[in-house]
């Protein structure tokens, strides 16, 4: 089997094995946060990074433009002066973490997409909006690693290579 034949069929496997419920979960906490005008908060470290920032900007136009109701949704890696800033100064860890600090409040929503599940500055932020109160999703590829652990609801999918945990929930 080629590699685009072995990609498609990975990538099929794993879209089998999502849990639908906890999908529907995550799309009820959301429609949820809009309605009470709570905040969503995303983060991912490296690619889950730029998946993190894509999401927020497909929701902040894609699912709020010309809309009564819109999401009030940030994405935590935006802000290359602050996540610079903390790596610099404090450590690369807390990076997610503080900015939840500053913005985060009880019943706001909280996700983070990790390949892994390990990564630790995504993992931390998970910790403190769990702390705080906040609904918490992972979405992850493998066995969940340690975000599958800490999270509210999660939806993941357990790929073992590299490119399908990378398309596994979008």
């Amino acid at each position: 089997m080629n590699f685009a034949d072995q990609y498609r069929s990975e990538l099929l496997r794993a879209l089998d094995l999502i849990d639908t419920e906890n999908v529907a979960r995550a799309i009820e906490w959301f429609d949820e946060a809009r309605a009470a005008g709570r905040t969503i908060f995303v983060c991912g470290n490296g690619g889950s990074a730029s998946t993190a920032s894509h999401f927020v900007c497909d929701v902040v136009k894609g699912a709020s433009y010309q809309r009564d109701r819109r999401f009030k949704i940030m994405a935590l890696t935006d802000s290359l002066p602050t996540l610079t800033a903390y790596s610099n100064d404090v450590g690369y860890d807390c990076v997610f973490a503080e900015q939840l600090k500053n913005f985060a409040q009880p019943d706001d929503l909280v996700m983070c997409i990790s390949g892994s599940g390990n990564s630790p500055n995504v993992v931390c932020a998970m910790e403190y909006a769990n702390s705080i109160g906040c609904k918490t999703i992972a979405l992850t590829g493998r066995d969940g690693g340690k975000l599958g652990r800490w999270r509210s609801s999660t939806s993941m999918s357990p790929c073992r290579t590299w490119a399908g945990s990378r398309m596994r929930t979008w």
